[in-house]
C-alpha cells in the first residue's frame, strides 16, 4: 500500500508545473494545493495505477483513500475518487462510511459531485434499502455537502429515480440560502426532465423553489 502511494507521488511530482498549480488553486478559491497537472495529463499518469492487474486489494481501500485525503495536493483526492470507482461492483454495506468520509473532508463541488452520483449512486443501487435512512441522516446533519449528496445521488438514475425520495428531499431543503443546495435542486430536476418532463413541470408548478432552482429545473423544457 505504501509503495503504491509513494510511486503515485513520484509520478505526480515529476509533472509538477507551478504556474498551472497557481491557476488551479485560484480556481478553487485557494482552498487546496495542486501539482499543476492538467486533467488529461493526470488521467494519463493514473492509467497504470487504475489498471485491474495493479489495483490494491479491496480490504486496503479505506486506508489508501484516507491517506490520499490527508495529502495537501488536490490531485490525490481527484485520483482517490476515481480509484474508488473501480470497486463499485464490490461495495459492501459498510462502505457508505468511506463515501461519507470522502464527502465531508476537504469538501468542494469538484469531488462531492463525483462522489454523489458516481459512487453513492452505485452504492444505493446495490443497497436500495439504505437510501431513505441515509438521506434522512444527511438532511438532519446540516452539512451542505451531505445534503447535496442526498439530492445528487440519483442524478443519472433516469427512469429508475425514486421520485418520492427526490420530492421529500427537495421539500426538506426549501428555503435554503446555500447556492450549492439550490443549484443541486435545479440540476437534478433538469436531468430528470430528460426522462420525465411532465413530472418535473408539475413538481415545479406546485413547489416554491428558489429562482435559481426553478430556472435550472426548466432549462431543457420548452
Amino acid at each position: 500500500m505504501t509503495q503504491y502511494i509513494n510511486t503515485l507521488e513520484a509520478e505526480f511530482k515529476a509533472k509538477e508545473n507551478l504556474k498551472i498549480a497557481s491557476e488551479q488553486k485560484a480556481y478553487l478559491r485557494n482552498q487546496f494545493e495542486f501539482y499543476g497537472i492538467k486533467t488529461q495529463d493526470r488521467r494519463e499518469i493514473q492509467k497504470p495505477f487504475l489498471a485491474k492487474e495493479y489495483l490494491p486489494a479491496k480490504r486496503d481501500l479505506h486506508l489508501i483513500v484516507k491517506s490520499l485525503w490527508e495529502k495537501p495536493q488536490r490531485d490525490y483526492q481527484l485520483f482517490g475518487q476515481e480509484l474508488v470507482f473501480k470497486y463499485v461492483k464490490q461495495f459492501e454495506r459498510e462502505d457508505i462510511q468511506l463515501l461519507e468520509y470522502m464527502a465531508t473532508h476537504k469538501s468542494w463541488w469538484d469531488t462531492v459531485d463525483f462522489i454523489a452520483y458516481k459512487l453513492m449512486g452505485a452504492y444505493f443501487k446495490l443497497y436500495p434499502e439504505e437510501r431513505q435512512p441515509q438521506v434522512d441522516k444527511w438532511l438532519k446533519s446540516r452539512n451542505i455537502w451531505l445534503q447535496r449528496c442526498a439530492l445528487l445521488f440519483q442524478l443519472k438514475y433516469k427512469a429508475d429515480i425514486d421520485t418520492e425520495i427526490l420530492s421529500t428531499t427537495i421539500n426538506a431543503l426549501l428555503g435554503s440560502k446555500e447556492f450549492f443546495i439550490n443549484k443541486a435542486i435545479g440540476w437534478v430536476l433538469r436531468e430528470y426532465s430528460r426522462t420525465n418532463p411532465e413530472w418535473v413541470i408539475a413538481f415545479v408548478s406546485n413547489t416554491q423553489l428558489s429562482p435559481l432552482s426553478k430556472k435550472e429545473a426548466l432549462r431543457l423544457i420548452k
